[in-house]
């Protein structure tokens, strides 16, 4: 009997994988599904199991069944490895979605699962924080914190309780390796987490997934009851969220989890000394925790010889948008902008001019390709005026009007917010307006309150085109440094990229220098 293997991620099956399944089915061949590959443009995929080794194909119909068993389909690739789009990549995280059935505990062993655990267990709990350390491993949920410091911290605070928590609640726009690794690889994400409970002493851990996400509900969960006894005495248990995008914010989460509406906690108390219900927690993103099932198995220096600067590792990096090659690209830090947009990307979809890319989810900066040389980097991104964030990149031709990108900035964080900080709260609305009037070019004209002689600094007049442009300037650095968290903190960022690199789009010429720190 012949066997095929045909992803059942999400995005494969929003393309037909499952008709594809049944077709080869039907035609007598064993069929195992397994995570994706990562290239939805070749979706839906299959590969058949030959005395060489798996021979690809897609994208695959479910008409296409016999030229696909006989050899002769037309979108044969041959080993997926040798695709373009994969040659490149250092799989380290993803090394098994679309090899591996993702809910097998022989297919994970026999894949390299379990190595880090059964590393850590002979380890202390120092050494174990202490490796992931040397690593270099920062968090890849956006802020970029060293994950080893994080750990270290729970360990060094004394408590009765202690608690791992997973933020899966992927909420970015153009963002999909959190639902990818836990629709297809579920257990490197269970193993990162009992690795990090042993480290710092916790008991328990909750995974916190958005509603949004039911097959990787369904798979975390039924991985989760199959790998109890693997990784026991630590214990797990799926939290689903309510849609809010402010809950992946650490401490919102937290009250989420709690029970309790989701709202941003004042810091301090940091949640690695006063976290989920006041006990010392671990939070981390999905893919800190994937990496380090890789790091302990490996050791500390295999993953620290890969990267660039103090950006250590890979990078699972989501490129989406009006992209030919949309999809999940690994690779150590350091390849530019540039590779990534148009060589491994493709360029467009529409086949017109790149004029910009957003990365960092909806709250990212917006790079023109004047800085395509930029390399995917922590500090790189910072200094331009950027965040990596969770490494989405989306992208934008000639057509897109950079005035309304930043204008559904203001939009997204206004409907977002969780209303407990000022700036946030108001700002946001503030930022609506004052981009319309920009963008209609109809300056506020000055009100009743503003033209009482007690009211001394304000003006008598309507406000010019650039006063308006550079009150947005001085309120995006209000909402930057008074938020409470970045959700406001973070989206002066698309707004302030928008107005410094395509000023065109906001009726003016050149750009206003940024409103000082």
């Amino acid at each position: 009997m012949t066997r095929v293997f045909i992803s059942k991620d999400m995005a494969s099956l929003a393309l037909g994988a499952d008709a594809v399944a049944q077709a080869f089915a039907e035609a007598g061949c064993e069929v195992v599904r397994t995570g994706s590959h990562g290239l939805f443009a070749i979706e839906p995929l299959v590969e058949v199991e030959t005395d060489e080794g798996r021979v690809a194909y897609g994208p695959v119909g479910p008409d296409d069944v016999a030229a696909v068993l006989d050899g002769s389909h037309g979108t044969r690739i041959g080993a997926i490895g040798d695709h373009p789009f994969f040659a490149r990549q250092q799989r380290f995280t993803f090394a098994r979605c679309g090899v591996t059935d993702p809910l097998s505990l022989a297919d994970y062993a026999a894949h390299g699962g379990w190595k880090g655990l059964e590393a850590a267990i002979g380890l202390s709990s120092q050494d174990v924080v202490d490796a992931v350390k040397a690593s270099g491993l920062r968090g890849r949920g956006g802020a970029g914190f060293p994950t080893g410091i994080k750990w270290q911290t729970v360990l060094d605070t004394p408590a009765d309780e202690k608690f791992i928590v997973c933020n899966a609640d992927e909420g970015d726009s153009g963002t999909f390796a959190d639902r990818m690794l836990m629709e297809g690889d579920p257990y490197c994400l269970i193993e990162g987490m009992a690795i990090a409970g042993h480290a710092v002493g916790a008991g328990h851990g909750y995974i916190y997934i958005r509603s949004e996400y039911p097959f990787a509900i369904e798979a975390m969960r039924e991985a989760i009851a199959r790998s109890a006894g693997k990784i026991a005495p630590f214990t797990l248990e799926v939290r689903v969220g309510a849609g809010a995008y402010v809950c992946g914010e650490e401490t919102a989460l937290l009250d989420s989890i709690e029970g309790k509406r989701g709202q941003v906690r004042a810091k301090p108390p940091l949640p690695a000394i006063e976290g989920l219900w006041g006990k010392p927690t671990v939070i981390n993103n999905v893919l800190s925790l994937a990496a380090v099932s890789f790091i302990l198995a490996e050791g500390a220096q295999a993953y620290a010889d890969v990267g660039f600067g103090r950006s250590r590792g890979t990078m699972p990096i989501q490129i989406a948008g009006n992209v030919r090659n949309g999809g999940l690209y690994e690779v150590g830090f350091g390849v530019t902008l540039g590779e990534l947009v148009n060589e491994i990307g493709g360029g467009t979809a529409s086949g017109r001019p790149v004029r910009a890319v957003q990365v960092g989810g909806p709250l990212g900066a917006y790079f023109p390709p004047s800085m395509f040389h930029l390399p995917f980097d922590y500090e790189a991104f910072t200094q331009a005026g950027g965040l990596i964030g969770h490494a989405g990149i989306t992208v934008f031709d000639d057509s897109v009007d950079m005035a309304h990108m930043a204008r559904f900035a203001m939009e997204f964080c206004a409907v977002e917010s969780c209303g407990k900080c000022t700036p946030c709260r108001i700002g946001s609305t503030r930022g609506v307006e004052l981009i319309d009037r920009i963008v209609a070019k109809a300056p506020r004209a000055a009100g009743v309150l503003e033209t009482m002689p007690q009211i001394r600094n304000a003006s008598r007049s309507a406000r010019t085109h650039d006063q308006e442009v550079e009150l947005l300037r001085d309120l995006c650095d209000t909402m930057k440094h008074g938020s409470l968290c970045a959700l406001g903190g973070f989206t002066p960022y698309p707004v302030l990229s928008a107005l410094d690199h395509f000023p065109e789009d906001f009726g003016g010429g050149n750009a206003l220098p940024e409103a000082a720190e």
